[in-house]
């Protein structure tokens, strides 16, 4: 079975974990958010595309989902007392070379997808990892000191700011990157991650091509709701909904999606969500324990999903 994962940098890791265990990465296709990507200190840093890679590299240091595993922070350290901007964002040691890297080949006239399929083949990647555009996309938030890069918010300031509203500049011109189309036409099952439905899922299906191709092919699209009885996991995906004037729940996420989703799969506790999603959306909804906490929840999650799509497409 081949499968496209839509993927911000936090949920949808931690489910592609246990799908590992199930399936072969050379299955796997992960289109990547691409719009928290910023540039730090005159280095690209495209956090979501990094975690990823590190993921399939066996790199990922799986306590924080973020940054290579047992990485060390010397740079940072002695570049902080050298007084760098923005030293509230961690670079590790390690993670500082695939920075330098990247940016170097941009600099030399290559796309981010281009780099990122020369980045994944140097770690031997098998699954085939794709930047959601080459195009810049860019999330802010505008909270009550001003609009800001999706980083600083979450970062240094920890999601704490109300928000008042969120603005993706670039996402209206930007075109898919090589091969972000055909792995929706030709994959068996697209999954849209457990991710931030706003800042890390949004940003890759209004990219105008990739919308129309998953309305095309929209029965085979697999949603995950990210939520549980209003409130995310992790992040602040419940304040950037309601920013944008949905509801922070099953019912939200749907209405975000409607238009590309076939199924979509929530957590026991909103259960009572099922019927009206099913009744007034047509969305399939499939009701099981979402929480990830451990390998063992990842595998058992993924094996779920796994069954539940080999129902979808029985030709698989």
């Amino acid at each position: 079975m081949r499968i496209t994962f839509l993927s911000g940098g936090c949920g949808t890791p931690k489910l592609i974990e246990g799908f590992r265990r199930i399936v072969g990465d050379e299955n796997i296709t992960v289109i990547t958010n691409i719009s928290d990507n910023f540039w730090w200190n005159g280095l690209y840093i495209c956090p979501d595309i990094d975690t990823v890679t590190y993921l399939f590299a066996d790199m990922l240091d799986t306590s924080k989902y973020w940054g290579v595993r047992g990485d060390t922070f010397n740079f940072l350290n002695f570049a902080r007392t050298l007084g760098i901007e923005m030293d509230w964002f961690n670079i590790g040691d390690k993670d500082l070379a695939i920075h330098v890297v990247r940016t170097y080949l941009l600099k030399k006239g290559y796309r981010l997808y281009e780099i990122t399929k020369y980045i994944t083949s140097r770690l031997g990647i098998k699954a085939k990892i794709l930047p959601a555009s080459n195009d810049e996309i860019t999330t802010y938030v505008l909270t009550p000191r001003g609009e800001m890069h999706i980083q600083e918010y979450l970062v240094k300031y920890r999601s704490e700011l109300e928000v008042y509203g969120i603005v993706f500049k670039g996402l209206n011109s930007a075109r898919p990157a090589p091969e972000v189309i055909e792995s929706l036409k030709e994959c068996d099952i697209v999954i849209i991650g457990p991710s931030n439905p706003v800042n890390s899922i949004g940003p890759i299906v209004k990219i105008r091509e990739v919308y129309e191709t998953l309305r095309e092919v929209k029965s085979k699209v697999i949603a995950i709701s990210p939520l549980i009885r209003g409130k995310p996991l992790k992040g602040p995906a419940d304040k950037f909904m309601r920013a944008l004037g949905y509801e922070a729940s099953p019912i939200g996420l749907v209405e975000m999606f409607r238009d590309v989703i076939n199924v979509i799969i929530i957590d026991v506790q909103d259960e009572a969500f099922k019927d009206l999603i099913e009744d007034e959306f047509n969305v399939k909804v499939y009701v099981t324990n979402t929480i990830m906490n451990t390998l063992d929840d990842k595998i058992r999650f993924s094996r779920e999903i796994y069954n539940l799509c080999k129902a979808i497409t029985p030709q698989t």
